[in-house]
């Protein structure tokens, strides 16, 4: 048996060391493949750039140099967005450690105004057969737009040079216009009409064109795109050297790219790009909640029902639920403008016009605080969020909805006070005036009484 027992434990140990054995050989198998320095990673910008878009860009290429991925693909569609999104994209290809290619696709794309400066700034920049880019002039605050040439200011979007541009308060949108502009900018700029809107330009045009020389395109038309909203087909991009190569799609794109030298953080890099493996990273749970909490809109409502629910809950304490969902709500919202260009003139006005809305149901006034209340409301909700990038732009349905509701409830409100103004009494001592008791005992002119299921002393001279 001890003999049994020996040949067993010689025979469990030498199990033990061959699947050691194997899994060593694996590890070193696996790391010699290294399968993500053969991989190409796809990043997409589609829609409006926003705080949930820069932050799905940033973490990208960081997942990217962590897992040594030979280069990062940023597939771009996009009107444009907010300046503070789009500088931090352009921070993160600038400070990138991975090769970062920008490829402007499908057809029918566009990089239109931030696009724009995030193509510039990659160190290859493609675009496919039938996109377009440029269009980077400024936005200057309360919409009129910065004066462009030939009176292109008054003209309806997309009717003449262009959309809107990189906002220097947060505004970096807008799209390229059916005609006008797009030979380059050969006219020269009006004078912008004040010294903010000079002050705006300037820098734009200085922030494109050091981006511009540092990957050794063209600067003068980068100049022009944000000066007289010029826009580029991709042919014309490519004969005006914009861009390094029209690509049909993402294989085509890899090919060409093959054997380039770039610039990746101060080193010179030549790419081996070529029959990469595509791998595109989706956007996680984390960009999806945050690309909808800070919808303009979402937020607005946001703000509403945390002041009621807050309100409520002083109104009438240990109720509990309005003051928690309250709470929360109020938080989620201030976050959402936290990362928001937000007018705090505009999100004064909001406040006051539901506090107007509110004291209208507490404190009937014919309807005075809560028409002062609508009209703050909706002024307040017009300047909420100063930019005029496409996309985030308060909702007028969720303006007139957030108004109606507040001005129902005031209503509501005082219609329940009118119907209990002319209802009798049915508690205290004004309500058993009238009625008949029963009583208990009696002596000497006083007793008790009982009158409504209540005892009551009393005192009568029968």
């Amino acid at each position: 048996m001890s003999l049994l027992r020996n040949l067993g434990r010689r025979l469990r140990a030498v199990v033990w060391l061959a699947l050691l054995a194997v899994g060593s050989a694996i590890t070193v198998v696996g790391h010699g493949a290294d399968p993500a320095s053969g991989t190409a990673l796809v990043l997409d910008i589609d829609g409006a750039i926003g705080p949930a878009g820069a932050d799905y860009v940033v973490r990208g290429i960081a997942r990217a140099a962590a897992r040594g991925n030979a280069a990062v693909v940023l597939r771009i569609d996009t009107p444009g967005g907010l300046d503070t999104s789009m500088r931090a994209i352009v921070r993160a290809i600038l400070a990138s450690p991975v090769p970062v290619l920008g490829f402007v696709a499908p057809s029918g794309a566009r990089a239109a105004s931030a696009g724009t400066y995030i193509l510039y700034a990659c160190h290859v920049a493609a675009m496919a057969p039938g996109t377009n880019l440029g269009a980077a002039t400024p936005i200057s605050i309360g919409g009129g737009g910065l004066p462009l040439p030939g009176g292109d200011r008054d003209r309806a979007p997309g009717e003449g040079a262009g959309g809107n541009g990189a906002s220097k308060d947060g505004a970096a949108g807008g799209a390229a216009g059916k005609g006008g502009a797009n030979d380059g900018g050969a006219a020269p700029p009006q004078r912008p009409a004040s010294t903010e809107e000079s002050k705006a330009i300037n820098d734009a045009v200085a922030y494109i064109r050091s981006l511009a020389q540092l990957r050794g395109r063209n600067a003068e038309w980068a100049e022009s795109a944000v000066r007289t909203a010029a826009s580029l087909s991709a042919e014309e991009a490519k004969a005006r050297e914009v861009i390094d190569f029209v690509a049909r799609d993402l294989p085509d794109l890899l090919a060409q790219a093959q054997g380039r030298v770039v610039d990746v953080s101060g080193h010179q890099v030549t790419l081996e790009t070529r029959g990469l493996t595509v791998q595109t990273a989706e956007p996680d749970w984390r960009t999806r909640l945050l690309a909808t909490i800070t919808n303009p809109s979402l937020a607005l409502i946001l703000l509403t029902i945390g002041f009621y629910g807050l309100i409520f809950e002083f109104i009438h304490p240990g109720s509990f639920y309005p003051g928690t969902i309250g709470a929360i709500c109020l938080l989620v919202g201030l976050y959402a403008l936290s990362v928001l260009p937000v007018n705090y003139a505009g999100l004064a006005l909001i406040v006051l016009g539901l506090a107007l809305m509110l004291g209208e149901a507490f404190t009937p006034s014919a309807g005075v605080l809560g028409i002062g209340g609508a009209i703050s409301f909706i002024l307040g909700a017009t300047i909420l969020v100063d930019t005029e990038a496409p996309g985030f732009a308060v909702s007028w349905s969720v303006i007139g909805g957030v108004v109606a509701a507040s001005l129902g409830f005031s209503l509501l409100v005082l219609r329940l006070a009118w119907r209990s103004r002319r209802r009798p009494v049915v508690a205290g001592q004004e309500a058993i005036i009238g009625q008949a008791g029963t009583v208990l005992d009696w002596a000497g002119g006083q007793g008790r009484v009982l009158v409504l299921g209540e005892r009551w002393q009393a005192e009568s001279a029968t």
